[in-house]
């Protein structure tokens, strides 16, 4: 097993209203004209999407953000960790860099970029979503002990029970679930983790942050109107492209069939040997998928007046 790539530099972002911890690669002189943002899911940060930003490097500028409260990102003001304002993050970090971008978002941030995507369609010029967390009401166990965390005084009960847990058995137990082949992890990404998450234990917001985020995502599932994720999910202008694992634990691969009749303009990849990460476990294969959405999409755009020779009055 190659030794992995170090994780993406960071830095503290100041937007509007906003503090993220943005991991980016770097431009490089003739780096490419495109730029990529990159969503992590529940429990997830920044560095969940390392090897593919790398993979990815030819093609598109990559800038993966911490959700406020997650990875090295503070607490949001207000302690507001709902999927609007996780949304309302990510379209400020697209207006610092300057957009339209190409949207990446596994779990629940894919749920976070089609909220982006579907309001502010300017700013997005293609969505690729793994294994997005897309309401589903199917019994399933995943989901199951998701919600479970997120009931009120259960929840608190349960975080603290885990907190007296060595952090190598509950990284174990995180990789169990939303990896296929834990053989695919890599010892010092293992190593990583765990270090990770000694460290977040230190951090008085990093329970509730976790806690706050997935009752955001729970209440998600119920939610009714014009602000259902799936209602969202039909107003998304660009062309999107849906990535499964056979073996997700957690978000049922057979949601990809509601996606192809809800996205507009949509492609479906089924990944047969992955589980909830793909991103993570084959980033090789998932960034095959995604150059040819970005490809494509670039190849659409109508040409501007300087690319088609065209004068412009002096």
């Amino acid at each position: 097993m190659e030794e992995p790539i170090p994780h993406w530099p960071g830095e503290l972002v100041e937007l509007d209203g906003h503090t993220l911890h943005v991991r980016t690669t770097p431009a490089g002189i003739a780096g490419p004209h495109e730029k990529a943002v990159y969503v992590h899911g529940l429990a997830g940060s920044a560095t969940n999407w390392t090897d593919l930003m790398a993979e990815l490097r030819p093609d598109a500028r990559g800038y993966a953000l911490d959700l406020p409260g997650a990875g090295y990102s503070p607490a949001p003001a207000g302690d507001d960790y709902s999927l609007g304002a996780h949304a309302a993050a990510v379209t400020a970090l697209i207006e610092h860099i300057g957009g339209p971008v190409h949207l990446l978002g596994n779990s629940l941030g894919g749920a976070v970029s089609v909220r982006v995507a579907a309001t502010r369609p300017d700013l997005v010029r293609s969505l690729t979503l793994v294994s997005p967390a897309l309401p589903d009401l199917l019994p399933r166990y995943g989901p199951a002990r998701v919600a479970f965390s997120a009931t009120p005084r259960l929840g608190e009960w349960a975080v603290d029970r885990l907190r007296v847990l060595p952090p190598e058995q509950r990284i174990r137990a995180t990789m169990a679930m939303c990896y296929a082949d834990t053989g695919r992890v890599h010892p010092q990404r293992l190593e990583d983790a765990v270090a990770e998450l000694r460290r977040r234990d230190a951090l008085p917001y990093a329970g509730p942050a976790l806690l706050r985020s997935a009752r955001a995502l729970v209440n998600e599932y119920f939610r009714r109107g014009e602000e259902n994720l799936w209602r969202l999910a039909a107003r998304v202008e660009a062309p999107t492209l849906v990535i499964h694992g056979r073996h997700d634990r957690l978000v049922d691969p057979r949601m990809a069939t509601r996606a192809g009749r809800t996205f507009p303009d949509v492609r479906l990849v089924l990944l047969p040997h992955a589980g909830h990460v793909a991103q993570m476990e084959y980033p090789e294969v998932v960034a095959r998928h995604v150059r040819g959405l970005m490809r494509d999409t670039v190849l659409m755009m109508p040409l501007s007046d300087d690319a088609r020779g065209v004068k412009r009055p002096a």
